[in-house]
């Protein structure tokens, strides 16, 4: 039987964000149907994230070509959202090993037509990498710290910035650090007041909550 996929496409009227494919996990035939779909031009802005080289290998390369499709982040779109006329976030992350997460943030909050900006190797073995950004940290309407290992750097920077701030605990780090448990308890047991924390390894999740507040300021 072939796969039937329905797309919510009122849900940007509902809740100001609209419905992204989840890729992992899904057949190789709904991937090549989905992505033959929605190329540059569809009409449709759709969002695929944790979508594999070998998941976008599957299509020709005339579908290819209707994509902006980064590896690295395993996110791909052919239209994307209406520019936003004002807000901006801010993406902070500890190292290059939570690149994949940092960047499918980035990458999702690009697609929603958010400006932002992504800050790598801030993490807290050498504060001064920090410190020399924060003005243009504090500029955001929205930061979003993503860091595994013990994720100091969100209660850190949750003692620097007014902005509403979101952490994304990530999967890096050996042993006890258990696939990013140990971030994540880390996280929710920080010092610093009034943080948000998502999910492990979900940069999609922590850019739809920061393009809430940019909505917000919209109206």
């Amino acid at each position: 039987m072939k796969n039937s996929i329905l797309f919510d496409h009122g849900r940007t009227a509902r809740i100001g964000l609209p419905e992204a494919v989840f890729c992992q996990g899904k057949s190789d035939e709904a991937m090549a149907d989905l992505l033959s779909r929605f190329p540059k031009g569809s009409g449709h802005p759709i969002l695929f994230t944790r979508l594999s080289a070998a998941q976008f290998d599957l299509v020709s390369d005339d579908v290819k070509l209707g994509y902006d499709y980064h590896p690295l982040s395993g996110t791909a779109f052919g239209d994307t959202m209406e520019p936003k006329s004002s807000g901006k976030v801010v993406i902070v992350s500890a190292g290059t090993a939570d690149g994949p997460v940092a960047w499918e943030a980035s990458r999702t909050l690009t697609y929603l037509g958010i400006e932002n900006h992504i800050f790598e190797d801030c993490g807290v073995a050498g504060l001064w990498r920090l410190t020399e950004r924060l003005d243009d940290i504090n500029s955001a309407d929205a930061v979003i710290v993503v860091a595994g290992l013990d994720a100091a750097l969100l209660s850190v920077m949750g003692g620097l910035t007014s902005s509403p701030l979101f952490g994304v605990p990530t999967s890096v780090g050996y042993g006890v650090a258990e696939h990013g448990k140990a971030a994540l308890s880390s996280m929710l047991t920080s010092c610093a007041p009034g943080v948000g924390i998502l999910n492990i390894d979900n940069g999609y999740g922590a850019a739809c909550a920061a393009a809430r507040i940019i909505n917000r300021l919209e109206r």
